[in-house]
């Protein structure tokens, strides 16, 4: 391809990555107004902040952040108006220098009311916690469960009452949790803060109790207002369940940062950090490098070089099992050990030639021992995804793909380093699992706006599922209808690349979030430094077939 063919597709590339990029910008800006500017505008007027204010005046001015699950909920119950963001904030931060994780009600969604998809996000954030040792601070203002939909929220053992126990856990493992009740906080939801280590309450506002006036009266005919029954006077004067009385949102969160101040210091895993250096070339790069077809190859180290430090990599194994790419390289200073798909298409050393984007036997033979190495010299391990799955067919199957995957997802499942995964292209079937999907416990997994995740891409899946009904009429004797047929395929084609696309992944929690390709390395910087504060676990990958 000629110079000047190279610059349009490049172009042509970064054209597209600019409108994905910018359409997710787009969207987070609406799902930032969470249940509209009306309801906005009703919390100002009583007194209160919005729990995206609150913790923008709780964090470090001018200090790296993350959210994470920005996209939960998206475009899933319509029925019920929605719920923006889960209905939840979740931003690992910075406060007086220390990084924590908040987690605030949104209260101008259904009055911060529990949707499935906020327990599940309440409980990955605490999952965050415990596996990092990061302090956790929540700022409740909940209505509590959503009770049109209280059996898929309320009684399964990943349901609402895992957040309690999660509680008693963060506690008895030293994880220091603060609460500060900003608003309601009704029946089971009560525990939550009660539970943290210490919990402040503003007046006026604030009220916490097991049932509320209304269900006083109903149950025992007591005739009691909210701030009476259980507002601030009451629990820092009466009961003593709280430990600070507030005036108003700003005190509260002023003092929230006085005792963030006084925590010990953590202890550290060891990972290893020097000076950070700048990566290869203009970071505005990976727009140009990324195909704008994604299912085009191209050269994933120069993609891997706009994102490591110097764009510096130590390739393990560089000419075995070419379809990965192995190598050491830093991130913002962190060592880390790096696992990507190899995009390009490649020769093994018969000569055969081996597509991009498919994990050979001899690339995960490779990828398994690069884990290993990773364990034993205590090095975090950072997926890059881009994989259609293991390669299949009669050879494969005779030359042991099955042991050889197995091989790979054994020490990716035992890895006790910290993993990180990048959706970056595909990441389809037993791929996904094999690079680290959500299923392996990655500390952090997100995804570019060009990801894709399923069990197969819907072209494939459309294909397979109509030659299965096409030959099921032949079975019966039937002739298949071309017409009918076409429009099955159709059909499924639509359904499976809808649910591959990223906001249908992010909305369910498959990933933490949908970031911008240049957010890369701030991602895996904040998220190696969140893991530096707990001890790395002995490794043993159990039986592992040679």
């Amino acid at each position: 391809m000629s110079k000047t063919a190279l610059n349009v597709e490049a172009e042509k590339n970064a054209d597209a990555m600019r409108l994905a990029v910018g359409k997710v910008n787009r969207l987070l800006e609406q799902i930032a107004q969470g249940g509209g500017k009306k309801r906005i505008e009703k919390l100002h007027q009583e007194g209160k902040m919005t729990a995206r204010e609150r913790i923008d005046y709780l964090l470090d001015a001018d200090s790296p952040r993350i959210e994470i699950g920005a996209f939960a909920g998206y475009e899933m119950y319509a029925e019920h108006g929605g719920c923006p963001a889960g209905g939840v904030v979740v931003v690992i931060g910075y406060v007086r220098g220390r990084q924590v994780i908040v987690v605030a009600n949104d209260a101008t969604v259904k009055a911060g009311a529990w949707f499935p998809i906020t327990g599940k996000k309440n409980l990955r954030a605490q999952e965050i916690a415990m596996e990092n040792r990061l302090p956790i601070i929540y700022l409740v203002d909940s209505a509590g469960v959503y009770l049109p939909m209280q059996d898929e929220i309320f009684p399964d053992k990943e349901h609402f009452g895992r957040i309690f126990r999660n509680n008693a856990r963060l506690s008895a493992a030293g994880i220091p949790q603060i609460a500060a009740i900003m608003g309601a906080c009704v029946a089971g939801g009560a525990y939550l803060p009660i539970m943290s280590d210490e919990a402040l309450i503003v007046e006026g506002t604030g009220s916490v109790f097991l049932a509320g006036p209304y269900l006083v009266k109903a149950a025992i005919g007591e005739q009691v207002d909210k701030q009476t029954l259980g507002g601030a006077s009451t629990h820092s004067e009466i009961s003593g369940v709280t430990d600070y009385k507030m005036p108003d949102d700003k005190t509260c969160l002023d003092t929230i940062k006085e005792l963030v101040d006084k925590l010990g210091q953590p202890q550290s895993a060891g990972f290893d950090r020097v000076a950070p250096r700048p990566p290869y070339g203009d970071p505005n790069e990976l727009f140009e490098i990324y195909p704008e077809n994604g299912a085009k190859p191209y050269d994933t180290i120069e993609l891997l070089r706009r994102i490591v430090d110097d764009g510096h990599l130590v390739q393990y194994k560089e000419h075995y099992g070419k379809t990965i790419i192995t190598a050491y390289a830093r991130i913002d200073g962190w060592a880390v050990g790096i696992v990507a798909n190899n995009r390009q298409v490649v020769k093994n050393a018969k000569g055969e030639i081996q597509f991009g984007g498919v994990i050979y036997s001899d690339s995960a033979d490779k990828a398994t021992r690069f884990i290993l190495n990773c364990n034993q010299k205590k090095i975090p391990l950072v997926f890059f995804h881009d994989v259609t799955g293991f390669m299949v067919g009669t050879r494969s199957e005779h030359g042991g793909i099955i042991k050889d995957g197995a091989k790979m997802v054994n020490a990716v499942a035992n890895s006790t380093v910290p993993k990180f995964s990048v959706v970056v292209g595909n990441s389809y079937g037993a791929g996904n699992y094999a690079m680290c999907g959500k299923a392996y416990d990655p500390r952090l997994i997100v995804a570019w706006p060009t990801a894709k995740i399923a069990v197969m891409g819907g072209d494939q899946a459309a294909k397979v599922l109509t030659q299965i009904q096409v030959q099921a009429l032949k079975d019966k004797g039937k002739l298949a209808d071309p017409e009918a047929e076409k429009a099955l395929y159709e059909e499924i084609k639509a359904r499976y690349d809808a649910q591959t696309t990223p906001y249908y992944a992010a909305a369910r929690l498959w990933v933490d979030a949908i970031i911008d390709p240049r957010d890369t390395r701030r991602w895996i910087s904040m998220g190696i430094e969140a893991a530096n504060h707990a001890p790395v676990e002995k490794f043993n990958v159990g039986v592992i077939q040679v």
